[in-house]
């Protein structure tokens, strides 16, 4: 990492004290994604090593779950156009579109932490029914799994690029 992490660099101004280790999460995986994804090739997005997920899936599916758990923390149902966008998380990627899937990305990053400024912490623990199930939740619920599944991918992400780029290299 070229910088302290964001959970070491202090408060997050306007996100309440305890949304805050949402806020450095989801800033943490937009900055952890663009490091790790900054050196691959349009091959290497695509490369699926022993037939696990692609960087370009990983990239997309961080997008895709944070949007849809904040939903959920809203108390909404997914849209079509999001049920839409979770079918093509794993398509290919070419090199022409690696800018706008990351900056996809970004933006959702700055949607969800512009959101969390306006939540009533007051709200935190009400019910969230989660998918089509209705599976119990809470907001804050909602709220920490988006960051969290989103971390995870950061980390699988960050093995199936070292993975790629290590077999591209050694490759006379």
């Amino acid at each position: 990492m070229a910088h302290t992490e964001w959970w070491q660099r202090g408060s997050i101004d306007g996100i309440p004290a305890i949304l805050q280790p949402v806020a450095h999460t989801l800033l943490q995986v937009r900055e952890s994604v663009g490091e790790i994804v900054e050196p691959l090739t349009e091959q290497e997005w695509n490369v699926r090593p022993a037939g696990v997920a692609s960087a370009a899936f990983h990239v997309r599916h961080i997008a895709g779950v944070i949007d849809p758990l904040f939903t959920y923390a809203r108390g909404h149902a997914l849209s079509t156009d999001q049920f839409a966008a979770i079918q093509s998380e794993g398509q290919e990627l070419l090199a022409a579109d690696v800018a706008t899937v990351l900056g996809a990305l970004s933006a959702q990053v700055d949607v969800a932490v512009a959101e969390l400024r306006t939540i009533d912490v007051t709200t935190l623990s009400n019910f969230r029914g989660v998918g089509r199930a209705q599976l119990p939740s809470t907001v804050i619920g909602c709220l920490v799994h988006g960051a969290d599944h989103a971390m995870r991918h950061v980390g699988q992400l960050s093995v199936t690029a070292r993975i790629v780029r290590s077999e591209s290299q050694s490759k006379p």
